[in-house]
């Protein structure tokens, strides 16, 4: 891993037939001849948040983290996918099954996995978890929390934004109102007003909690797009999962106007190939690399614990370069990431 991290007290952890998994939305990956067997080596499990594997987002960049561990460390591993609207009993099973099956560390992607990490956890001690995106004081000490300083990358992304608004009138979309994607927010209304106080920002969430659904309704999102674009926003960042491929689609129709992809460099993602020329950057947030490290330090039998946060210092996040389209602003990007690695400059995470 190309990047330090920060720690702070708290959690860790990590056979049931394939039929029982398949059951909870289990896809099996284990196809090489070690991982077939896998006696005495690392089973790793993956529980992916709504959108899972192809969503070209925020699933996507946990899934490379996988990727490169089962094929740089020879783990064996496998995969369960989450379901729009299920109930908090389906979390919890999908990670018992998981347990029952062997896996250990498993590795829940997504906020929405808190309650039962921690419940599953405490009932399984000699289990290792991680959790993506959060963090919680009464989490047991088998379970380790991978988050991201989003508010940091998000500010750079809301100077590119208001660098590059020509109507002066730029848009936010978050998939679900919650803290975390309030990071997202606050520090993209930052950076924008960094560069121009005056600056006109709509912002829409399509979903509140429990409804998880706007992190996997590219409808919504492209109608909160069209919305925004209609009330004269040109820049819109969407911190939506795959949500936020349907406000892309809605930028694309609209000349002149740009989007910017979050988590993953979507850019780069051959599915959205058709809109790359209208994706000005994406706020990536290096969940891949926060994976393959800490199941690295798991086979290495120094497995991380607490809150391992990654910023922009330790290049947790960062903006995406793909298409050029920001290389005329570079510069001021540059001294705005100096400021926050300085701690010239605070960013706040909430709006």
């Amino acid at each position: 891993m190309r990047r330090s991290t920060k720690l702070a007290a708290v959690v860790l952890s990590g056979s049931l037939g394939m039929a029982s998994l398949a059951a909870c939305g289990a896809k099996s990956n284990d196809t090489t001849a070690s991982s077939g067997s896998s006696e005495g080596g690392l089973k790793v499990g993956m529980a992916y948040d709504i959108g899972g594997r192809g969503d070209q987002s925020f699933n996507d960049s946990a899934a490379r983290g996988l990727d490169k561990a089962k094929a740089d460390l020879g783990v064996t591993v496998t995969e369960a996918d989450a379901k729009t609207g299920e109930a908090e009993a389906d979390k919890e099973t999908r990670l018992k099954n998981l347990v029952t099956a062997g896996y250990s560390p498993i590795i829940a992607v997504g906020f929405v996995y808190q309650a039962a990490v921690e419940k599953v956890a405490k009932e399984n001690p000699n289990t290792k978890f991680a959790i993506i995106d959060s963090a919680s004081d009464t989490q047991p000490s088998n379970v380790t929390s991978l988050t991201f300083s989003e508010q940091e990358g998000s500010y750079l992304a809301g100077v590119a934004a208001a660098l590059k608004s020509k109507n002066k009138h730029i848009g936010f979309i978050g998939g679900v109102q919650s803290e975390l994607i309030k990071k997202f927010e606050a520090g993209y209304a930052a950076g924008a007003k960094s560069v121009d106080p005056n600056i006109k920002i709509e912002t829409t969430y399509l979903t509140t909690p429990p409804d998880f659904s706007g992190f996997n309704s590219p409808d919504k999102g492209k109608e909160a797009a069209q919305g925004q674009l209609d009330k004269g926003a040109d820049v819109i960042y969407s911190a939506a999962g795959s949500s936020g491929n349907g406000a892309i689609e809605a930028v694309s129709n609209k000349p002149g106007s740009l989007a910017i992809g979050v988590d993953s460099d979507q850019a780069a993602q051959p599915a959205l190939a058709k809109y790359k020329n209208v994706i000005m950057t994406s706020m990536v947030k290096n969940v891949d690399k926060a994976v393959y490290a800490y199941i690295d330090s798991a086979k290495k039998g120094s497995v991380f614990t607490g809150v391992k946060n990654f910023d922009l210092k330790a290049d947790g996040v960062s903006l995406a370069t793909t298409g050029g389209k920001i290389d005329d602003i570079q510069g001021k990007l540059n001294d705005a990431a100096t400021a926050i690695k300085s701690g010239a400059t605070t960013v706040p995470t909430a709006p």
